[in-house]
């Protein structure tokens, strides 16, 4: 698997029909490939996964009226070069590690987390080097977005083992912390001692003044350090638990990264202890780190994974198209784990330009038919404030006191409480519930923003410059579906104006039904 950075990668296409070709091989049960999606629904998917919204009925237009045949790659360099894809995807990696939190203070670093995964993810900076950062994370986490994993589990080596391990790695490796994995070969001894990479990592608590933040610190001091176990007694390393005897001390462990049996001597300070372990995990002839991240948007774009669930890789594992993964994988290593890169590749391929596919199960054809996916919350928010006029799309700043306010309050917030789901949960496990239904239905801010008859609504102002019902129509299929209405859905709507005779009414029950669509809701 391992890579020579300086041999020359081929070119995205070239790269992207290397991956299709390789997915038929390995799938040859998959004849039926599906029709290559309209440029407008190719159009409505790219803008949602790399902007998190829909986009404008402007460059709808433009796009369907472009007839360059390369079109589809330039609208993705367009939509990559714009800070909007890392607003996007920096929400994305946010929510990656903090729906897995301990404790709910690990929302402190909630606005600095997604900022940072932003900034990174715009300058286009390498994977790898975005994961040592995270790894080695030190500071106050309101200011390093970095330090978001570590706050997230307060330092616990066990809990933040397991989150490295699963983010960066795609390995369960906590199933072993209590046992021996019950379905792959780590045993108990390996989680522990990869645990002892994060023994003397830890999290103070500040005040400035008003001001309420958490440090990530080290721990190499005695007494400074956390009890293991035993009050009274302070230890700078990790101790196995012993199940027997849970008042005893347990085995003292060494550090051992679990992947590839490298070791660092007891008494390595912290900040070795976890920049070898970075250096180690991300090496190129460390497979699984490749594969973790490749897998991840694999699944997020096309919407199946080589594995699945999508944090759940292994040598135990048996992925589907294997050679395609390893492929894809050493392609994303020789190109200096360039993220940008591995978005326009994935983009360019057939799987991923391919009509999508409302099944499950047997009837799927794996890794090759596109799939629908429910919008995350950050994603639908954009949505509803291009189709009701609401402003505020980027990312909020970090507040002096309590950060995690600017998560969950305000309209944005409200969105994400009511809609937001852990995005490594499996796709066919993210269900609609009856709050998220009343929300959109019921809701008086959304009735609010709908209701025609005030004067700074913005289907007050459409309906106010435009008299043509049939252009109001086409307008607001435009801005909540990025689509011309069908034949049959004009003249639908256009007869509900007339019956209703009341123009504004007719047009806020348009709008109300648009936002409460299976397609608005779906990203297709």
């Amino acid at each position: 698997f391992a890579v020579a950075f300086a041999t020359a990668a081929p070119p995205v296409t070239e790269t992207a029909a290397r991956v299709d070709a390789l997915l038929l091989e390995e799938l040859p049960e998959t004849t039926s490939q599906g029709e290559v999606t309209d440029d407008l629904t190719f159009l409505r998917r790219v803008t949602l996964d790399l902007w998190g919204e829909n986009p404008s009925p402007e460059r709808v237009s433009h796009f369907g009226l472009t007839t360059a045949p390369d079109k589809r790659l330039q609208v993705v360099e367009q939509l990559l070069a714009d800070s909007r894809f890392g607003d996007n995807w920096g929400r994305y990696w946010r929510d990656v590690i903090l729906y897995r939190r301990s404790d709910e203070r690990g929302l402190f670093g909630a606005v600095a987390a997604a900022h940072y995964f932003a900034e990174k993810l715009n300058r286009n900076a390498p994977w790898d080097q975005i994961a040592r950062e995270c790894i080695t994370a030190r500071g106050e986490v309101i200011e390093h977005g970095n330090g978001a994993l570590v706050m997230a589990q307060l330092a616990d080596p066990a809990n933040v083992a397991a989150e490295i391990s699963r983010v960066f790695l795609g390995i369960q490796i906590q199933c072993a912390q209590c046992h021996h994995h019950p379905t792959d070969h780590w045993k108990r001894e390996q989680f522990h001692q990869f645990a002892a990479f994060f023994a003397r990592v830890g999290i103070r608590p500040e005040r400035k003044g008003e001001l309420r933040t958490f440090k990530v610190v080290s721990l190499d001091r005695p007494a400074n350090a956390r009890a293991p176990g035993v009050p009274g007694t302070t230890t700078t390393e990790h101790y196995m638990p012993d199940l027997e005897n849970p008042a005893a001390p347990g085995t003292l462990m060494q550090p051992v990264f679990f992947a590839t049996g490298q070791s660092l001597p007891l008494g390595t300070s912290d900040q070795d202890r976890r920049a070898r372990l970075a250096e180690w995990l991300t090496a190129p002839a460390q497979p699984w780190f490749a594969k973790a991240f490749v897998n991840r948007l694999w699944y997020e774009l096309v919407g199946q994974g080589f594995y699945e669930p999508v944090d759940d890789l292994g040598p135990d594992r048996a992925g589907r198209a294997p050679q395609t993964l390893d492929y894809l994988a050493a392609q994303f290593v020789q190109n200096q784990y360039d993220v940008k890169w591995l978005f326009q590749v994935i983009m360019a391929t057939s799987a991923y330009g391919r009509a999508s596919r409302a099944t499950s199960g047997a009837d799927r054809a794996p890794l090759v038919e596109h799939c629908p996916q429910r919008l995350r919350a950050d994603q639908l928010f954009n949505q509803l404030a291009g189709a009701l006029g609401i402003e505020e799309r980027g990312l909020p700043e970090p507040l002096a006191n309590r950060p995690q306010r600017a998560l969950l309050n305000g309209p944005r917030g409200q969105v994400y409480r009511t809609f937001g789901y852990d995005p490594s949960t499996p796709h066919d496990e993210v269900m609609g519930s009856i709050s998220q239904a009343l929300f959109l239905m019921n809701s008086g801010e959304i009735n609010r923003l709908i209701n025609a008859r005030r004067p700074e609504a913005s289907l007050a102002t459409l309906l106010d410059q435009q008299v043509d019902d049939r252009a109001v129509v086409t307008e607001l299929y435009l801005r909540c579906l990025a689509r011309m209405p069908k034949p049959s859905e004009l003249d639908t709507c256009l007869l509900h104006v007339a019956e209703t005779k009341d123009r504004r009414a007719a047009f806020e029950d348009l709008l109300w039904a648009l936002i409460n669509s299976t397609e608005f809701l779906h990203r297709n």
